[in-house]
């Protein structure tokens, strides 16, 4: 982790908080009209009156040996709400975090680095024009209509592009995505499903060629997760007939599902925006962590409408240590879809609140 200059980890952690727990927070960000709002390229670009928001690319690739890896790459923006009438330009207004993730079947090896930062000072970035944000030499750029990465982790190096290959999708209605049955909890939120990755994947000096496909969300938002949730299990998957579904489940503090979403698009660009009744999720199998005895469900059922798909990870120990920044430990890994026994996708699987809360 690097920070722009020594800060008071109370004050740090308090400030964590907002992005870790933002539904602590009573103000809503978005409304319904919001597809006549959306205007591009300025929303590939920050929201800092918001207080939560995340670029969030994770890819399924190979090797030239036919090696499968996964990766993720996030950047978080949080709006810490502390010192904003602070005219000094140390004042923490804005705070970045970045995690970085390499997972490796072939090794049943997980790599995973995290950053943050303040903004400011040329240290950490995030423009409000396009995707253009970095923490020192980690960044992510939106140029040429296309995205690059570079990830200078501690054991692994990333240098990759990533191409759109479809049209953007607004998720939810026009990219007002609700999760949970009250207005305020909801969030803006559009993806790129089905780019194409490619680059070069460094380890231990070994520079390896990779290509694959990608998922690209974008989401912010004041207050993405209602006081009664406690957490959320969200899948993309690039299917292989150039589908894509995006589907999420809010758990509830007191057991069962909070909200449901799914967003389809099928292989000849028809999009179904399905109604929470219409998705559910079934766990088929669970691991535990050897490194925090936290209990996932790692094999998972998917149903949106018609389509029912199996996700089973390519290995198991995919958990996320990210106490160090946002707080949180969860599960976040590549997976294969299969459908009546037949593998037909591939994508990611995320996992959180099943964990212990973050304690201040």
């Amino acid at each position: 982790m690097t920070m722009s200059r020594h800060w008071n980890r109370r004050r740090w952690l308090t400030a964590v908080a907002a992005l870790a727990y933002p539904g602590s927070c009573p103000l809503a960000c978005v409304s319904r009209d919001v597809a006549a709002r959306f205007s591009f390229p300025r929303d590939h670009g920050a929201h800092p009156a918001t207080l939560t928001e995340w670029w969030y690319i994770t890819g399924c690739l190979q090797d030239q040996a036919g090696g499968a890896l996964g990766m993720q790459i996030t950047f978080f923006r949080s709006r810490p709400r502390v010192q904003e009438g602070n005219p000094s330009a140390f004042a923490p207004r804005q705070l970045l975090f970045a995690h970085a993730a390499l997972s490796d079947p072939g090794t049943q090896r997980l790599q995973q680095d995290q950053r943050a930062a303040r903004v400011g000072f040329g240290i950490a970035e995030a423009s409000e024009e396009t995707t253009a944000v970095h923490i020192d030499d980690w960044t992510l750029m939106l140029e040429d209509g296309r995205y690059r990465s570079h990830i200078a982790a501690r054991a692994f190096d990333f240098a990759l592009a990533f191409v759109p290959a479809q049209p953007l999708l607004l998720q939810g209605q026009g990219g007002f995505s609700r999760k949970g049955p009250l207005p305020g909890e909801a969030s803006c939120y559009y993806s790129f499903p089905q780019l194409a990755a490619t680059g070069t994947i460094t380890v231990a000096g070994r520079s390896r060629l990779v290509s694959g496909r990608a998922w690209l969300d974008h989401e912010w938002s004041n207050n993405y997760l209602g006081k009664a949730a406690s957490g959320w299990d969200w899948m993309g998957i690039n299917l292989d007939d150039g589908s894509a579904l995006m589907a999420f489940r809010i758990r509830a503090r007191r057991g069962g599902e909070y909200w449901t979403s799914a967003t389809h698009r099928t292989a000849d660009g028809a999009v179904n925006t399905l109604a929470p009744l219409a998705v559910r999720f079934q766990p088929l199998r669970h691991w535990r962590s050897p490194h925090t005895g936290v209990d996932y469900p790692v094999g998972m059922r998917v149903r949106a409408g018609d389509l029912v798909l199996d996700l089973h990870p390519l290995m198991d120990d995919q958990e996320l240590d990210s106490r160090a920044t946002t707080g949180a430990i969860y599960w976040e890994g590549a997976v294969e879809a299969s459908s009546a026994g037949r593998v037909v996708g591939r994508g990611y699987l995320e996992l959180t609140g099943y964990a212990a809360p973050l304690q201040l």
